[in-house]
């Protein structure tokens, strides 16, 4: 009987993990110049977000460690904290096994006061970290939806300093 629990939980875990195979000819979606006007990502709780016509910043984290920078930074201040400083926090979660996402990591987004916009798809994912440093926080300024700089940080204290500028 054991046998079959533990081949029953090998197989649940193997069919809840998603590909890690990166589609190839993808076009990169954060350039210098590029327009994000048409942007739009669902939030924790599944709400389609887009930029609002002020968004001055996007910031991106497209690893583990990169979101648990981000997600403590975000923690320790207001829920407006967003929102007044014009900037949209984007998750890439596509990595992570579909299993573990829906038991795990969604839910526990939903428990944050602050928005995050979600990447829940490998070509999507592929498309904005597309020559992006993905152990970076990924930093896009934006002038009236269209890119003027990109940058990467490395920890809270860079996040708050670039979020303040």
């Amino acid at each position: 009987m054991k046998n079959i629990f533990f081949a029953l939980i090998a197989s649940l875990l193997f069919l809840g993990c998603s590909s890690n195979a990166t589609p190839k000819d993808v076009q990169a979606k954060l350039v210098v110049g590029q327009s994000l006007k048409d942007f739009a990502l669902p939030d924790q709780h599944e709400k389609v977000q887009k930029l609002a016509p002020n968004t001055k910043v996007i910031f991106f984290s497209f690893a583990k460690p990169t979101g648990h920078i981000c997600n403590e930074f975000l923690g320790s201040k207001d829920a407006s904290y967003l929102a007044q400083h014009h900037a949209v926090y984007v998750a890439d979660v596509s990595p992570a096994p579909s299993l573990i996402k829906t038991m795990f990591i969604l839910p526990d987004l939903k428990k944050l006061p602050f928005p995050i916009l979600l990447i829940n798809d490998d070509t999507l994912s592929a498309e904005y970290s597309k020559g992006m440093d993905k152990e970076s926080i990924v930093m896009v300024y934006l002038n009236d939806g269209t890119i003027t700089k990109i940058e990467n940080i490395h920890d809270a204290k860079a996040l708050e300093a670039a979020l303040n500028n």
